[in-house]
């Protein structure tokens, strides 16, 4: 039964919901017609449909392959002009571009660059936002976690599988921090593990506050997700309500104990027969899901450490959709290390004290870090080992700073002065 009664006033789209507050979405007799060349009607994929998207509700859109879940959305969109009827996003035209920044979209295909990695493809959309660079970053660290690839964030798209594509595109239809995320066929190519995530996701996402919009066939998916949903066949609208109404068994129902022998089972039959007439139908023990022991395999596999070159579990949802207070917090820590004084940079650099003795002149190094003159005894006694080594010895008790417990890449050092010694004594035989 179709809710179009339900849809009253008119806004600025034409369409305003009944209740209290505006609907994220609405549309009322909505028809779109595909045409071929003479302009002949070819298919009716959505056929005067009404319905409303409540704010804060996951909404599931469902029907078979062909029903028109995917032209429905993308009228959403603005991506098709419908033939007939009136459709509002956010209480405005779906044409309108403010409403886009609002969305966060999951199309059915995964359409992404093939030559870009995967911190590569999520900075491209979020520049496309305009989302300043720091928050940006944070963004992507966060969304890589949560979808599991972080192990394979800079291999290249064109190397990834199907299911690692649609993880890739979840996270680039989270990267603007959507009021209002459409998701078509999200679990499509997804292993049980990512599709058991994406499920989570999204009841996530309900309880923060967000609306989402759930277009699939397999209902399976949805079936703990979504609060109200509509089914589609043919275009049109077969039936919708909220899952208790939809599913709820009427003509039967189910008693659920512990154990009981078959002795019991006997006089309970019998006492059922007698008082209603009816006796026990079916006697069978509750059997586990078939996604609850594969994802109990996987996470033992997990507790031994095995290795996969693939898509890993993925972390806890990304802190910025959870709406998680502290970025601002976070932000001022981050302006106050970057803008730390050069007096402070040049604290940690190292020192000739911290530096081994290798039998190497190290007062140009010292001069360098310590921003002294080197000692002229340095130069003067370059002819002998013996004359380096008491002028080093003078020079880091006369102008070297305390030693400070820093760690200093030694090997560096070593094989400058190495090569410098080396050039030195070649010097030495030609003069000879």
């Amino acid at each position: 039964m179709a809710i179009g009664s339900t849809i009253g006033a008119e806004t600025r789209s034409g369409i305003a919901p009944s209740g209290g507050g505006a609907s994220v979405v609405a549309c009322q007799g909505l028809t779109k017609i595909f045409k071929d060349f003479w302009m002949r009607d070819r298919a009716r994929a959505v056929d005067t449909i009404s319905f409303e998207i409540r704010p804060r509700e996951v909404f599931g859109l469902l029907g078979p392959n062909g029903s028109g879940k995917s032209t429905t959305i993308k009228l959403m969109l603005g991506l098709l002009k419908p033939t007939s009827g009136r459709l509002a996003v956010f209480g405005r035209p779906p044409t309108d571009v403010e409403t886009k920044r609002r969305i966060g979209y999951l199309p059915e295909e995964s359409y992404l660059y093939p030559f870009l990695n995967a911190r590569e493809t999520l900075d491209y959309y979020g520049k496309l936002f305009s989302i300043e660079r720091r928050t940006r970053m944070r963004r992507i660290e966060e969304l890589l976690e949560m979808v599991g690839l972080s192990g394979a964030q800079f291999r290249q798209v064109r190397e990834y599988s199907k299911g690692m594509q649609r993880r890739i595109g979840i996270a680039q239809a989270l990267i603007n921090d959507p009021d209002f995320l459409i998701l078509d066929e999200p679990t499509t190519g997804l292993d049980p593990i990512g599709t058991k995530q994406v499920k989570d996701l999204i009841v996530e996402l309900g309880r923060r506050g967000k609306t989402v919009l759930l277009s699939s066939h397999l209902l399976a998916d949805v079936e703990d997700c979504v609060d109200r949903m509509v089914i589609l066949y043919g275009g049109k609208i077969r039936a919708e309500g909220t899952c208790d109404s939809l599913l709820a068994a009427t003509d039967r129902m189910s008693i659920e104990t512990e154990p009981l022998d078959d002795v019991t089972v006997s006089e309970i039959d019998a006492i059922l027969r007698r008082r209603s007439g009816t006796g026990v139908l079916r006697v069978a023990k509750p059997r586990q899901r078939l996604e609850e022991l594969f994802l109990d395999i996987v996470a033992k596999a997990q507790q031994e450490r095995l290795g996969t070159s693939g898509a890993t579990h993925g972390g806890e949802t990304a802190a910025f959709l959870k709406g998680e207070d502290g970025e601002q917090l976070i932000d001022q820590l981050l302006t106050t290390e970057d803008e730390q004084p050069a007096a402070a940079v040049v604290e940690r650099l190292p020192t000739a004290a911290t530096a081994p003795a290798k039998g190497h002149d190290t007062s140009i190094i010292d001069s360098l870090v310590t921003g002294t003159t080197p000692a002229a005894g340095s130069t003067e006694n370059a002819g002998s080992t013996g004359g380096r080594s008491e002028s080093r010895a003078d020079t880091a008790s006369a102008s070297v700073p305390p030693a400070r417990d820093v760690d200093v890449d030694e090997g560096v050092i070593d094989s400058l002065l190495s090569t410098y010694d080396e050039d030195e004594g070649e010097a030495r035989e030609r003069s000879t």
